[in-house]
């Protein structure tokens, strides 16, 4: 490698490093990496990775600007174009606007929520793309058209599966890019030019603001390739990805095993899969900690809460809800999923990670869409995904394979119809209008409003906010007005409403609790569901 390179903060530095020696399987045989400290003395190990032949590559990036000294180690020592190289990198202050760039990347904070690198606080709103990296979305034209859409409307998190997919067995030809499959057949090795294609489209999301969430596989694939080729693949995706922004889920519905064999799909063959599925995640999430010295926050996304998919939440940053895909019937569920995630111990933040994809079984349309980004929201949940079933599954009128891409077509319009379907839109005007205001330091306060949302009755109104600075609080369509409770004896609100439809704001003025704290909220000039807001004068 050459001795002297050149970067900018937060941005991704790469140079090879080619072997003096051959190796009949180099992938397997090989582990390589380098050792970068940074001006500030801090050491990052950086893994490697294989492109084919005798080449590595290496990707670094820093925060820190000023001359970072790198030296590489090679499992082979006596391979001296591999072990012992050294180089310096020069990197400078970044001076664009990419909001990823210019902050740096994620971490959690306090167990209580997720900022940037620099301390600006990061609102995650996702969308779930899981097969996005597949030519089932055709890239530049239609990946890009789609970045450009979610990235204008004010998304932030991108949801997507590192070719190994759900609904599929591996080496399924559905799941391919434009260089075939991840793997090579009974997983022997990695096939680097399937990468070399994701690179492009993670590489764009990150360039168009985007978080990559990157889902390493489907959670079955712990049962049929095993926690060491898991190992492998984790390993991998942090040499390719680790110098990007990226949050890491290490699996999908990560003890759900669809393609257990018949045998082992009754009782007690079952419970023991899954005993070791957990286990399983367990030790490869441990490993994955270990060997990334980026620190990028970490998740699973399971059936149902991510604590459950493992042995050890501890390993966790933060947990990730699956709560249903039943319509209005999923929101009880929804609202308990949160409560419990934020009581339970260890305390970390909680973000919906998937809930009622929009269109699912031909139904969740936009009304299901704006109720469960509020409920969630002002439930305590510290991010929401969103999800449209054309587009994860990528449904189009022209696939070769048939209107269903793989497994089960689950409903919904195909993906270019599916990218414009409105509750996309409702939910970024949610992240719209809590942006304005100190939204990481929000907390849920159902009794300031009367009648308020149980578990036993969740299609009531929502409150969270910052006792004496503001109160948002969301009103399902109802007949009947609440109250809002608690108003502070010496403190006069400015209210208004806000419609989450179209961001339409309806002005109210100035309001005042009376001798108990309580003000009527008066009739909205529509019968729906509406947000009121309520800011301190």
């Amino acid at each position: 490698m050459r001795s002297r390179l050149f970067g900018v903060q937060n941005c991704v530095v790469e140079f090879s490093l080619r072997s003096s020696k051959e190796y009949s399987d180099p992938f397997n045989e090989v582990e390589l990496d380098v050792v970068c400290v940074d001006p500030d003395g801090v050491e990052r190990r950086v893994p490697a990775f294989w492109v084919g032949g005798g080449e590595w590559r290496v990707r670094y990036a820093s925060p820190r600007t000023g001359t970072h000294q790198c030296r590489s180690v090679c499992s082979d020592t006596d391979n001296t174009k591999l072990h012992n190289q050294e180089c310096t990198i020069e990197i400078t202050e970044y001076q664009g606007d990419n909001p990823l760039l210019r902050h740096g990347p994620l971490r959690v904070v306090d167990n209580h929520h997720f900022e940037h690198w620099d301390g600006t606080p990061f609102f995650w709103l996702g969308d779930t793309w899981w097969m996005g990296l597949s030519k089932r979305l055709g890239w530049p034209e239609e990946y890009q058209l789609l970045v450009a859409d979610r990235a204008a409307r004010g998304f932030t998190v991108i949801q997507i599966v590192a070719g190994l997919y759900p609904d599929m067995p591996p080496f399924d030809p559905r799941g391919e890019n434009e260089a075939g499959c991840p793997w090579e057949e009974e997983f022997q090795r990695i096939n680097p030019s399937y990468f070399d294609m994701a690179d492009r489209r993670v590489h764009w999301l990150v360039r168009s603001g985007l978080v990559p969430c990157i889902v390493g596989c489907w959670g079955y694939y712990i049962d049929f390739a095993g926690v060491e080729v898991m190992k492998k693949h984790w390993r991998y995706l942090l040499g390719r990805y680790g110098a990007y922004p990226v949050i890491w889920c290490m699996a999908g519905e990560a003890t759900m095993l669809y393609y257990l064999s018949p045998a082992r799909k009754n009782n007690p063959e079952r419970e023991q899969a899954v005993a070791a599925a957990r286990a399983g995640w367990t030790e490869v999430t441990e490993y994955l900690r270990s060997i990334d010295s980026y620190g990028h926050p970490v998740t699973l996304h399971p059936s149902s809460t991510a604590r459950d998919t493992v042995d050890d939440p501890t390993v966790l940053d933060f947990d990730m809800l699956q709560t249903g895909h039943q319509g209005w019937r999923s929101m009880p569920n929804t609202v308990r999923l949160i409560q419990a995630s934020r009581q339970a111990e260890p305390r970390m933040p909680t973000v919906v990670g998937e809930v009622c994809y929009e269109g699912i079984f031909g139904g969740s349309w936009e009304d299901v869409q704006r109720f469960a980004f509020w409920a969630s929201m002002l439930s305590g949940a510290v991010g929401y995904t969103y999800g449209a079933n054309g587009i994860w599954q990528l449904n189009r009128p022209d696939d070769p394979f048939g209107e269903s891409p793989h497994g089960t077509s689950w409903g919904g319009p195909d993906w270019q119809e599916a990218w414009r379907l409105p509750g996309s839109q409702q939910v970024a005007l949610g992240k719209e209008l809590l942006e304005r205001y100190e939204f990481w330091k929000f907390e849920p306060h159902p009794e300031w409003v009367e009648p308020h949302a149980t578990v036993e009755d969740c299609h009531r109104p929502y409150a969270a906010g910052i006792p004496g600075t503001v109160r948002v609080i969301y009103l399902p369509a109802n007949w009947s007005m609440p109250r809002v409770a608690a108003l502070e004896k010496d403190r006069d609100y400015h209210a208004c409403y806000f419609n989450p439809r179209n961001a339409e704001r309806v002005d109210l003025g100035g309001i005042q609790g009376d001798s108990e704290g309580i003000w009527g909220v008066p009739p909205p000039p529509v019968r729906q569901d509406w947000v009121l807001v309520l800011e301190a004068e």
